[in-house]
């Protein structure tokens, strides 16, 4: 499936997987890797900033079923993120890292999904995004990890919201 997304990918943005520098643990840089769902060419900013027009065909159905998110595992082998935990955000996201802070959510590694993402809660609304990160954080139990897991794949949640222009 992996080798699918790649080919189809290739045909799609020319470059189908994505690298890009988010905020981990302790504030530390890391380089998150995902496949590609916008055109090479779109600005470096939270998606919800993003005009709907600079996400590609294959992008939408790679977002739709979350599979755009796959190589965040290799993300997840290296230690870097968790399965579980608050979604990573960039640097540039000044008000979210702010919040965050306040709240304490950088003590823990991110995660490619959680509490706010099932949720359908998103980095648009960055005070309510470090509230319920801090809350899956001091909630975290066994049970409540591989919940939020098992609702991403069966498709709880909305994703990021996009603007439509």
């Amino acid at each position: 499936m992996l080798l699918i997304i790649i080919v189809v990918g290739y045909f799609d943005t020319k470059d189908p997987v994505f690298y890009q520098t988010r905020v981990g643990k302790h504030q530390k840089p890391f380089t998150l890797i995902k496949f590609r769902t916008m055109a090479p060419d779109t600005i470096s900013v939270a998606t919800h900033l993003v005009s709907h027009s600079s996400i590609t065909r294959f992008g939408t159905i790679l977002r739709k079923m979350k599979l755009d998110e796959l190589p965040q595992l290799i993300n997840v082998l290296k230690g870097e993120m968790s399965l579980v935990g608050p979604r990573p955000c960039l640097f540039n996201q000044n008000r979210l890292i702010e919040e965050r802070k306040k709240n304490g959510v950088f003590k823990v590694l991110p995660g490619i999904t959680g509490l706010a993402q099932v949720n359908a809660i998103d980095m648009s609304t960055p005070e309510k995004l470090a509230i319920w990160d801090k809350r899956m954080i001091d909630s975290m139990s066994m049970r409540n990890y591989f919940t939020y897991i098992i609702q991403t794949v069966i498709g709880k949640g909305s994703g990021d919201n996009i603007k439509e222009i």
